[in-house]
């Protein structure tokens, strides 16, 4: 059968390009809340009262830059960077009820505080990576999940440390207190995430880093996986993983 009508693919015009989706929330509104950082507050009391090391505003500020900053390295779009920078601000909030299950316990909250605030599909993102950032029972479900984990996991320093005075008795504090310095490094064009820890060895042997951080070390690995990059430790310039 003969024709002379053109396809249809060639008569239609190309779509065009999507427009960028804008963040529903971003580090600045949820820093604003007050009963947000009601949460913050007293998960870190709880945290201390436990004897555990900083759990505060300056670990909830610093995971949140680090999420933002693996986000936006590896190229995501705003939306990402933001809903992973908010999901590393409130990550610990659970603490506040126990330190047993804080990650999910944590997302229940968060839902609870803005499930009339931030759209149903974004709520979501920033739950489940709350909920998966703990080594026992956590996946990086979603690259912001992943940035969570890398951010959290990355805040290995002295200033963490509340009673450096007894770092003898808790390698928990004693290789915390021993982490001079600590940086997480993104290398997008080799898709290389790397941790650099620099550790006063008189202090903590790199053993004992091994002994406690080990499952965190392979949940970061993972991690950049999800992201696909691959997972690097160096430890006083030396590469260990």
């Amino acid at each position: 059968m003969s024709g002379t009508g053109h396809r249809a693919s060639e008569t239609q015009e190309a779509a065009p390009p999507a427009e960028p989706v804008a963040p529903s929330i971003n580090l600045e509104v949820v820093q604003a809340d007050a009963e947000l950082s009601s949460y913050i507050a007293a998960a870190d009391r709880v945290m201390e009262g436990l004897g555990y090391t900083e759990h505060g505003f300056r670990h909830a500020t610093l995971t949140a830059s680090i999420a933002f900053q693996v986000l936006s390295r590896l190229g995501f779009d705003e939306r990402t960077t933001n809903l992973g920078c908010v999901a590393g601000y409130l990550h610990d909030v659970g603490n506040m009820v126990s330190r047993e299950m804080h990650g999910q316990t944590g997302g229940l909250l968060v839902h609870h505080t803005l499930r009339d605030r931030v759209p149903g599909s974004d709520l979501a993102v920033i739950v489940a990576a709350i909920a998966n950032h703990e080594e026992e029972n956590g996946y990086a479900v979603s690259p912001e999940a992943a940035a969570v984990i890398l951010a959290d996991k990355s805040d290995v320093h002295r200033s963490r440390v509340r009673k450096s005075g007894q770092i003898e008795f808790d390698i928990h504090d004693r290789v915390n207190f021993a982490a001079e310095q600590s940086f997480l490094r993104v290398d997008s064009d080799a898709r290389t995430i790397t941790l650099e820890l620099s550790i006063d060895t008189g202090i903590s042997q790199v053993m004992e880093y091994f002994e406690i951080f080990l499952g965190r070390m392979q949940l970061c690995r993972h991690a950049a996986e999800a992201l696909d990059c691959r997972f690097k430790l160096t430890i006083n310039g030396a590469e260990l993983a």
